[in-house]
């Protein structure tokens, strides 16, 4: 009797391809969509319409950022398909600790209460200007100042040239500076900022 080959069942391939980056395609959904509901979902959803193209992800020599653009794709699928903008606060995308990063503050224990209140107010605006931007500038941001996601990296998860992200990255850096500066004047009622 002849032992043929044992080759592993096609999910049990699939499973030892990608399972090791769910954890990151989690952490990356979280960041598009802001909840762990819809991060679950959106994983969920990439997940199943890999599993039939199991030969083709065999083929993919680096299958992290790969995986990262298809699940990209696939949330900007999912809100085309909805026909609505993914609105949620800032504060709701970032977790606490960048929160602090990204507003370049350090907490004080001798914080005076017009510290607190400055901060608060600051964070209240930068929610707002996140908001105002559209979803993919705002993914931009998140991935590279927030995340601090290389730009060849974006790049790739994007589906675009470096220099693509880096004057996208610019004009959303621009957009968001725009609107602070001008909510941040005196009497100021910043209606939409120009893009």
């Amino acid at each position: 009797m002849a032992i043929f080959p044992f080759r592993p069942s096609a999910q049990k391939r699939f499973h030892r391809l990608v399972q090791p980056h769910l954890e990151g395609m989690y952490a990356f959904a979280y960041r598009l969509t802001g909840t762990r509901q819809d991060a679950e979902d959106l994983v969920q959803d990439v997940v199943v319409k890999l599993y039939p193209r199991l030969s083709e992800l065999e083929t993919v020599e680096q299958l992290r950022p790969w995986l990262n653009r298809v699940l990209y794709r696939q949330f900007v699928d999912s809100i085309r398909r909805r026909g609505r903008r993914a609105d949620r606060a800032a504060s709701e995308l970032m977790e606490a600790d960048h929160q602090a990063d990204w507003f370049d503050a350090l907490e004080s224990h001798d914080a005076t209460p017009e510290l607190v209140f400055d901060q608060s107010r600051l964070g209240f605006m930068l929610d707002e200007a996140m908001d105002r931007l559209s979803p993919d500038q705002r993914t931009l941001l998140l991935l590279h100042d927030v995340d601090g996601w290389r730009q060849e990296d974006v790049a790739e998860v994007l589906g675009v040239a470096v220099g693509t992200v880096k004057s996208r990255l610019h004009r959303s850096r621009a957009t968001l500076r725009k609107y602070l500066q001008q909510r941040m004047e005196p009497g100021s009622d910043v209606r939409r900022v120009e893009e």
